[in-house]
C-alpha cells in the first residue's frame, strides 16, 4: 500500500466531487471568510467607537492610513500574482499559498486587536502595522489562492458553476447570517464597547480560521493546472500584463468588478451607522438583524434558483436583469430611509436582485480567464487574478477613508461610556445622517444601473465550449473535435471573425516568446 504524501491533496477524483464541493468550496473557506467578514464590517466600528481614533491628527487619520496602506497591499498583491503563475509543484501553482497563508491569517487577526492602550502615538503605529501585516501580506495570500480554486478547478462549465454557488454560500452563509444576524442581534450588545472583549472574540475567529483553511487545501485539487502540466515556458509578467490590458472582457469584468465593489463597500461600512442612528438606536440588537434577515432571506432562496437560471439564460443576461431590480429596490429604501417596513421591502428587492452577482460572478470571471488563454496560448490566472484582488482590496481602503473623511467632515461624534460603565451614543449631527443614508442607500442604485448598462458589452460565455475545444486540440496536437452550441447567423459570422483574430494574436504572442 502506497503512503500518502503529507502535503497531497486528499482529491483524486477526475470530476469534481460533493466531497470536494462540501470540505473544500463550503465548510474549509469558512473560517477565513468569516475573519474577513466580520472586520469588513466591524474593524472600523472597533477604531472610531473603541479605540476613538476618529480624532487623531485632527481626524485625518482614519481617513488617510486605509488610503495609504492599500497601496501597499496592491503591490503586494502585483508581486503574489506573479509568484502565483511562475510557482510549479506538484499540488499546484495556487493550493500551495493556501498552506503557508493558514498560520498567517490566525496570527496577523489576533494582533489587529490587541492594540496597546494608553500612548497615541504606540496605537497609530501598532494599527498600521498589524493593519498591513493582515490585510497586504497574510489576507493577500490567501485570498488570491482561494479565489483562483474555482478558475483551476475544473473546464467544465457546468462543474464550475456549481463550485462557484459553493464558494458563494461559505460567503453568504458568514456574512449574510452570522456577521449580519447573530453578531447585530446577540454580539454586539454584550461586546459593547469593552477592549478586552473585543479582543476575546476576534481571537477565537482568528484562531477558528487556521484548520478550517488547512481543510480547504486537503479538499481542492487543480485540474487545469495538472492538464497543462504546468507551463515550463519562461512567460515575460511585461506580456502577461499586455495580455490582460489589451483584453476587452477582462477590461470589461474588472471594470464591472471595481463598480460592484465600490457600491458593497461603501454600503457595508454604513450597515451598522445606519442601523444606529437613522433607523435605529444604538446596538438595540434588533434593527441591523431585521434589516440584515429581511435582505439575507433571499440569498437562502438562491442557492437554489440561481444556477437554474443561468444555465437556461445565461450568466451574464441573469446578472444583468438582477442589477435593474437591485436599483429599484434601493429607490424604494430612499423613498423613506426611516421607516422600517419601507427600508425592508426595499432591502428584500434589492437583495433578490444582487443574487446572480453574489452567486455566479466567479464561474463568469473564469470563463473570461479561459478566452484569455484561447486568445493568447497563455494562462494568465495569477496576473489577472492580482489586478482583481487589487480592486478588491484598494477599494476597501479607499472607500473606508473617504467614507471616514465624510464622517469626521460632517461632524460624527463617538459613544462614550458613563460611571456605570454602560455605552452611550451621542445624537448625531444632521449632515452625518445624510452621509450614512448615501452610504447604505444611494449609491448603490447608481452603480446597479452602470453595472446593468455595462453587463451588455459582456458576451463571453456562449463561445466558451468552443473556445476550450480549441485549446484541447492546440494544446494536444489532434483535430478539433465539433462541440455542440447553437449560434445565430449573427453570432456564428461574430464568432468566425473573433476566431481569425484569435489565432492572429496567438501567432504574435508566440513571435515575442521567440524572440
Amino acid at each position: 500500500m502506497l503512503k500518502r504524501k503529507p502535503f497531497s491533496s486528499r482529491i483524486k477524483d477526475e470530476n469534481v466531487t460533493a466531497r470536494e464541493r462540501w470540505l473544500g468550496y463550503l465548510i474549509g473557506p469558512a473560517g477565513a471568510l468569516l475573519l474577513n467578514a466580520v472586520l469588513a464590517t466591524y474593524l472600523n466600528v472597533y477604531y472610531t467607537d473603541v479605540l476613538k481614533l476618529t480624532t487623531v491628527w485632527g481626524g485625518a487619520f482614519l481617513a488617510v492610513f486605509p488610503v495609504i496602506s492599500k497601496v501597499i497591499d496592491a503591490i503586494t498583491n502585483v508581486i503574489m500574482g506573479y509568484i502565483i503563475d511562475r510557482t510549479r509543484t506538484a499540488q499546484g501553482k495556487a493550493r500551495p499559498w493556501l498552506l503557508l497563508s493558514a498560520p498567517l491569517v490566525a496570527v496577523s487577526g489576533i494582533l489587529l486587536f490587541t492594540v496597546p492602550s494608553g500612548n497615541e502615538t504606540v496605537q497609530v503605529i501598532w494599527v498600521m502595522l498589524s493593519y498591513n501585516l493582515f490585510y497586504s501580506f497574510a489576507y493577500t495570500i490567501y485570498n488570491m489562492s482561494h479565489n483562483l480554486m474555482v478558475p483551476l478547478s475544473t473546464r467544465d462549465t457546468t462543474q464550475r458553476g456549481k463550485l462557484s454557488v459553493f464558494n458563494q454560500i461559505a460567503t453568504i452563509m458568514m456574512s449574510g447570517i452570522l456577521v449580519a444576524l447573530v453578531f447585530p442581534m446577540v454580539i454586539m450588545p454584550m461586546l459593547g464597547v469593552d477592549k478586552g472583549k473585543w479582543i476575546a472574540l476576534m481571537s477565537v475567529l482568528s484562531i477558528l480560521a487556521l484548520p478550517l483553511t488547512l481543510m480547504e487545501y486537503y479538499f481542492t485539487k487543480e485540474r487545469v493546472t495538472e492538464e497543462t502540466g504546468g507551463d515550463e515556458r519562461k512567460i515575460p509578467f511585461v506580456l502577461q500584463l499586455k495580455i490582460i490590458f489589451t483584453d476587452k472582457y477582462i477590461l470589461l469584468i474588472l471594470a464591472y468588478f471595481l463598480i460592484y465593489t465600490v457600491g458593497s463597500c461603501v454600503k457595508n461600512l454604513g450597515l451598522v451607522y445606519f442601523c444606529n442612528y437613522v433607523l435605529g438606536t444604538y446596538n438595540d440588537g434588533i434593527t441591523q438583524t431585521m434589516v440584515s434577515a429581511i435582505g439575507g432571506i433571499p440569498m437562502g432562496i438562491g442557492i437554489f434558483a440561481v444556477w437554474p437560471l443561468a444555465k437556461r439564460f445565461g450568466k451574464r443576461n441573469v446578472t444583468l436583469a438582477g442589477f435593474l431590480l437591485y436599483a429599484i429596490g434601493g429607490v424604494i429604501c430612499c423613498a423613506a430611509p426611516r421607516n422600517m417596513v419601507v427600508v425592508l421591502v426595499g432591502q428584500f428587492i434589492k437583495n433578490v436582485g444582487g443574487l446572480p452577482c453574489s452567486y455566479v460572478f466567479m464561474a463568469l470571471f473564469a470563463d473570461v480567464l479561459d478566452h484569455v488563454e484561447w486568445k493568447s496560448g497563455i494562462r494568465c490566472d495569477g496576473t489577472a487574478m492580482s489586478v482583481y484582488n487589487i480592486i478588491a482590496v484598494a477599494m476597501v481602503g479607499i472607500c473606508t477613508g473617504i467614507f471616514n473623511g465624510m464622517l469626521a467632515g460632517a461632524g460624527y461624534i463617538a459613544p462614550s461610556i458613563d460611571a456605570a460603565g454602560n455605552t452611550v451614543a451621542a445624537v448625531q449631527p444632521a449632515a452625518v445622517e445624510q452621509v450614512i443614508i448615501f452610504a447604505f442607500l444611494g449609491l448603490e442604485i447608481i452603480t446597479g444601473l452602470v453595472l446593468a448598462g455595462l453587463l451588455v458589452f459582456l458576451s463571453v460565455e456562449k463561445t466558451v465550449p468552443l473556445k476550450q475545444a480549441e485549446i484541447k486540440a492546440l494544446r494536444e496536437g489532434t483535430e478539433l473535435e465539433p462541440v455542440d452550441v447553437k449560434l445565430t447567423v449573427q453570432e456564428a459570422a461574430a464568432w468566425e471573425k473573433e476566431r481569425k483574430a484569435g489565432a492572429a494574436f496567438r501567432a504574435k504572442v508566440q513571435r515575442e516568446l521567440e524572440q
